[in-house]
């Protein structure tokens, strides 16, 4: 427990960081090192596992505060039997000493454990789907594969051979804790200790099953097919009710938790639930106006652009973005104009564009106009 980094540390956040701080920094840091995106790198994972860690003690309320309070060996069962002991002593509780002595009235200090037969509920799994743009804009089914923990098939969780089955444990009468006196300055003090016999499991199991080594859970690959809903974003979570890792004594499963990685278009840029692309169109197009073609999320539109158009001019094609996630509406698309200019000229298209200048004046150039109005005042 002494080479344990500080908590606060791992997450990098500051020790009175909310909790949705906490959260925030959890999916940051879970993305970076998770498995599936660090195929092989065992730095990665004992960063994941380490991050998991954190996380589990930091967004429980109850743990944190021990946390504070006691560092590390205020949340090892280890020591003192984390929240039902005191983390400095492993030979007697201050809370049961104040509690014989006292009568009680010393909250913090010590406290039952809860049954350890008592259902419950399985951690969340995590796994990445990687959609494209249109599949993030209009919604589809994927197929993703992850692993995670499920009970026994041949043990049906039990642990115990099958044939036969766990039995309660003599010691603790399945509480997972005993009751041991102690000779203290204070007098006998009687402390909860966790049970030595069953490992404050509450249930001794004679004949481990072969499958699972008498954990009743197996590490198995599950596939799923993914409904993908329109509108969702980069970085979001999507949430599997029941997905997740199964539960103990009968308790229910956790949930799957489905980070999207959205690939960038080559020609797109979303903007809330709004597009935005530019398009490139010639001199002449733009003096004369001319129709374009403009690509959208629903195929190519025409679109025709007025005589004069200036560069960086935007228009509007409307409910040509994103679907909202809840179903209500729909983004705009955004479309930028950039005029390109010629290059590589030949002569006669050089003659051309003098002839071309020559024949023009203030009229034509209004911006040029008003900037040198602006720099000259009057005088031109």
């Amino acid at each position: 427990m002494a080479d344990k980094r500080d908590y606060y540390e791992v997450m990098g956040i500051p020790k009175n960081a909310s909790d949705d701080e906490i959260k925030k920094a959890y999916r940051k840091l879970a993305k970076q090192y998770h498995p599936d995106l660090n195929p092989g790198d065992k730095t990665a994972e004992a960063r994941f596992k380490e991050v998991n860690e954190a996380y589990e003690v930091l967004s429980d309320s109850d743990k944190r505060a021990r946390y504070d309070q006691f560092g590390h060996a205020g949340v090892d069962p280890n020591f003192g039997g984390g929240a039902a002991g005191n983390p400095f002593s492993g030979d007697f509780d201050f809370g049961d000493i104040f509690s014989s002595v006292f009568g009680g009235g010393f909250g913090g200090f010590g406290g039952r454990q809860a049954n350890p037969n008592a259902p419950r509920r399985g951690s969340d799994a995590e796994a990445v789907i990687e959609v494209s743009f249109e599949e993030a804009a209009k919604g589809c089914k994927k197929t993703v594969s992850y692993q995670r923990i499920e009970d026994c098939a041949d043990c049906h969780g039990s642990g115990a051979k099958p044939g036969t089955s766990p039995h309660t444990c003599q010691s603790c009468h399945g509480s997972g804790q005993v009751r041991v006196s102690q000779r203290t300055p204070f007098g006998v003090v009687q402390t909860m200790r966790t049970c030595d016999k069953c490992k404050g499991k509450g249930k001794i199991i004679d004949s481990p099953c072969k499958s699972c080594g008498g954990s009743g859970k197996v590490r198995r690959q599950k596939t799923l097919e993914i409904n993908v809903p329109a509108g969702v974003a980069d970085d979001q979570l999507l949430r599997v009710s029941g997905q997740g890792n199964a539960g103990m004594n009968g308790g229910p499963s956790g949930d799957l938790l489905l980070a999207i990685r959205v690939h960038p278009h080559p020609i797109f840029e979303r903007k809330g639930n709004d597009i935005w692309c530019e398009i490139p169109i010639t001199f002449t197009q733009a003096a004369l106006g001319a129709e374009v073609i403009v690509p959208t999320l629903d195929g190519d539109v025409s679109y025709q652009i007025h005589e004069g158009t200036q560069p960086g001019d935007v228009f509007k094609l409307k409910n040509k973005g994103i679907e909202n996630l809840t179903g209500r509406g729909r983004g705009d698309q955004f479309v930028k104009m950039t005029i390109e200019v010629p290059k590589n000229l030949t002569k006669e298209q050089k003659d051309i564009l003098q002839q071309f200048e020559s024949t023009t004046n203030d009229k034509n150039y209004q911006k040029r106009k008003s900037f040198l109005e602006k720099l000259f005042g009057n005088k031109k």
